[in-house]
């Protein structure tokens, strides 16, 4: 399901190893969509480690919400799950191969966190800026309509015989 294109999108799913790589394809493209190419790989990787908390440690199901919003200055990433129990930051050991999800969000984002959802579940959240480019400007003000009526198309100076194309120069991409 995908809500408002233009700023929200959420899909639900069960949070199995194989559907993980689907989400991150369609957050990938929706960021795409937005024109936010810059915060695909941490998006990714955030909603990858979200995901992957639910699969490991959600009761007493795996279905859960991913939904991605596009506010003024930020894009907001939650995962919304059934398990009111509120992640656990720990201190990972050296060498181990799990418990950095929450360490690597909060170092890829600018701002995480988690609430509880009342008694039917949580979600956690993280931010990303967005780059100043695709912040949504003001609109420009309107041009005032001009006095000089446009031309009609069969008043147009200019004709062209269909029997005879104009020839335009080559050009070609390769350079020399």
């Amino acid at each position: 399901m995908i809500s408002h294109p233009s700023r929200h999108c959420a899909v639900e799913l069960q949070a199995l190893p194989s559907r993980i790589g689907q989400v991150r394809r369609i957050v990938s493209a929706q960021l795409r969509y937005w024109h936010l190419d810059p915060l695909i790989d941490r998006a990714a990787l955030g909603v990858t480690e979200l995901l992957t908390n639910v699969h490991r440690h959600a009761q007493p199901d795996k279905t859960c919400t991913v939904e991605i919003e596009l506010l003024l200055d930020r894009l907001m990433v939650s995962v919304r799950d059934h398990d009111p129990r509120l992640p656990v930051v720990e201190d990972a050991e050296t060498f181990a191969t799990c418990g950095r999800g929450l360490a690597m969000v909060a170092a890829v984002s600018e701002s995480w966190g988690a609430r509880p959802e009342g008694e039917s579940g949580k979600v956690v959240w993280f931010t990303l800026p967005t780059p100043s480019s695709v912040r949504p400007a003001t609109r420009p003000p309107r041009r005032a309509v001009a006095d000089k009526p446009a031309h009609r198309f069969a008043e147009v100076a200019h004709t062209v015989d269909l029997r005879r194309p104009e020839h335009a120069p080559a050009r070609s991409a390769v350079a020399g």
